[in-house]
């Protein structure tokens, strides 16, 4: 693939919320390089689709995922064990971009991909003991533009949403895991095939 070393990206956004250090890059990479990486990443990726178990019933996972990292450390949330594949050259250089804005050095990747609106990502915080206290995510859109909500663990009445947009980077930090939840809802709009990548560190 033919990407510049460094991609040109927009100033960022601080989201209003409490309790959270969330902020928003629209286009983090221009609209030609995501839609490179989002080719590459949707025909080159070891998709899967686990079996996830809720109150007892066991359902497939509303959408495809896939683990990628630099080391073997694995990653378990909702009774899944995901297991990391090697980064590809697309992620790797994905991943030296996000680097290089936020001066975080990043080791795991959790790829979702979305075929359309009935794909989704319930109410969860990323949280896991394996991403130690106040973890640093750093999620990356590519693809058709979703909604992504917030909601307040203990203050019902805060809450947030924000339209995740082909090649945007959505950094959290902080307490953001902590103290609040977050989804990609169902939609019964027409939409297409979205990818998100979340960078974190599995320790």
């Amino acid at each position: 693939m033919n990407l510049d070393l460094f991609p040109s990206h927009d100033s960022p956004i601080t989201l209003p919320m409490i309790d959270a250090e969330v902020t928003y890059f629209p286009q983090f990479f221009d609209h030609t390089t995501a839609t490179q990486l989002f080719e590459a990443l949707q025909s080159s990726i070891a998709w899967q689709q686990d079996d996830i178990t809720i109150f007892g019933k066991t359902y497939p996972q509303p959408r495809l995922t896939a683990l990628y990292a630099n080391n073997s450390n694995t990653y378990r949330y909702s009774n899944i064990t995901m297991y990391p594949k090697t980064f590809t050259e697309e992620l790797l250089y994905i991943k030296n971009a996000i680097q290089n804005a936020s001066a975080v050095t990043f080791t795991s990747c959790l790829l979702n991909l979305y075929r359309d609106g009935n794909d989704s990502n319930g109410w969860h915080a990323d949280n896991e003991k394996e991403l130690g206290t106040q973890p640093i995510i750093a999620s990356v859109s590519f693809g058709e533009d979703r909604w992504f909500h917030f909601k307040h663990k203990t203050n019902k009445a805060l809450k947030q949403k924000i339209l995740l947009q082909h090649g945007s980077l959505l950094l959290m930090r902080g307490k953001t895991q902590e103290c609040w939840l977050h989804q990609i809802p169902k939609t019964k709009k027409k939409v297409g095939p979205r990818i998100n990548l979340t960078f974190r560190i599995i320790r």
